[in-house]
């Protein structure tokens, strides 16, 4: 699989805002660990003014960045080998 950082990392996220949406997470603990969209909110206001899909989208989204970035730099090092 050519891109497996990108859908591991994609399925992470979505396992994390699942499991926040389902309720398991009452007091969003795991989603203030895990997602970066959440760190940065909170460094410049409240996570309580932002509407939970948008942060969930932007959640997904930077995982899905991160497996991308972790991709391209694997093929590109299997690449020159």
């Amino acid at each position: 699989m050519k891109y497996k950082a990108t859908f591991v990392m994609t399925l992470f996220g979505i396992a994390l805002c699942l499991f926040n949406y389902s309720g398991l997470d009452p007091d969003n603990i795991f989603l203030f660990m895990f997602s970066i969209p959440v760190w940065l909110i909170e460094i410049v206001g409240d996570i309580h003014y932002f509407n939970v899909f948008v942060v969930y989208l932007l959640t997904v989204a930077s995982y899905a960045l991160l497996g991308r970035i972790g991709d391209y730099y694997r093929l590109r090092r299997r690449a020159r080998s």
